[in-house]
């Protein structure tokens, strides 16, 4: 059986709150901390999540991890832009070594004294490294690109997220490209300066592919430098970010500490009121 003095001490609480304009239920007791902007920030390392957390600052932060990630795939892009152009330059190298031998048996060609057989022995080595050279241009490829038979074309290399490009050149080292190709020493008066002619084209891919591979080295160390400062500035931010976030958490632990202590002040003062009336 319900008390009636109980009943109606209770009942006369409920009266003097609803007399003060409900001001107990104004008052908010703690509010849960998951969904609070401050609390996310921190356990989000200092990263904005959302743009009510500062609509500019999220653009931004957004903007600088794009920024970021254009440079690394860019890093990425120009490693493959490097390769290729150390696979030319090896076998230009070599190209450049047959043509200084097939010179070499030219001027050694060049003998009045010798024999009919000689001359055809020599041509024997000259076509051997002719055949070298055409070996070597057919073996030069990257990711099945033909980087030395004329047949590919100059690669567009993009170093970031702004449509930067550098450019990797092939080139046609063929011996017929060379204008090499029925080169024989056999004949009266064959024209030694061919071989001139060919190796001052080589030299001069050789020359532009060095150039290319200086400004692809310039570009990756410039992502690289660039990615670490937009890195190292994006930390600093997330952690002037986490600081304010603590500071702010703290300020409202405070002031929910603060409302439920008035609150509870509330409560009391209501239940004395209450008491007093049967005192």
């Amino acid at each position: 059986m319900v008390d009636g003095s109980n009943f109606l001490f209770h009942k006369v609480c409920g009266d003097f709150a609803s007399q003060e304009g409900g001001t107990m239920s104004s008052i908010s007791p703690i509010s849960g901390y998951g969904d609070y902007s401050a609390y996310s920030v921190i356990s989000n390392g200092g990263q904005l999540t959302r743009a009510a957390q500062g609509a500019s600052e999220v653009a931004i932060q957004e903007r600088t991890e794009a920024q970021v990630r254009g440079l690394e795939v860019g890093k990425e892009n120009l490693e493959s832009a490097k390769s290729v152009l150390n696979i030319e330059d090896g076998a230009m190298d070599g190209i450049t070594d047959y043509l200084q031998s097939i010179k070499e048996l030219s001027v050694k060609a060049k003998n009045g004294t010798l024999s009919d057989d000689d001359k055809e022995s020599i041509q024997a080595q000259v076509k051997e490294y002719l055949q070298g050279i055409n070996d070597t241009v057919n073996q030069a490829k990257y990711n099945e690109k033909d980087l030395l038979n004329g047949t590919t074309g100059d690669l567009k290399i993009a170093t970031d997220s702004n449509s930067s490009l550098v450019n990797v050149s092939t080139y046609n080292n063929t011996t017929k490209a060379l204008g090499i190709d029925d080169y024989d020493v056999t004949e009266e008066d064959f024209d030694m300066s061919r071989i001139d002619k060919a190796l001052e084209a080589v030299t001069s891919s050789r020359t532009n592919a060095g150039a290319q591979t200086n400004a692809v080295e310039h570009a990756l160390t410039y992502n690289s430098h660039a990615a670490m400062e937009l890195n190292g500035y994006q930390m600093d931010k997330e952690e002037d970010n986490s600081m304010r976030a603590v500071v702010e958490a703290k300020q409202k632990e405070l002031m929910d500490t603060y409302q439920n202590t008035l609150l509870a002040q509330k409560m009391k003062d209501e239940e004395t009121k209450a008491m007093n009336i049967f005192a």
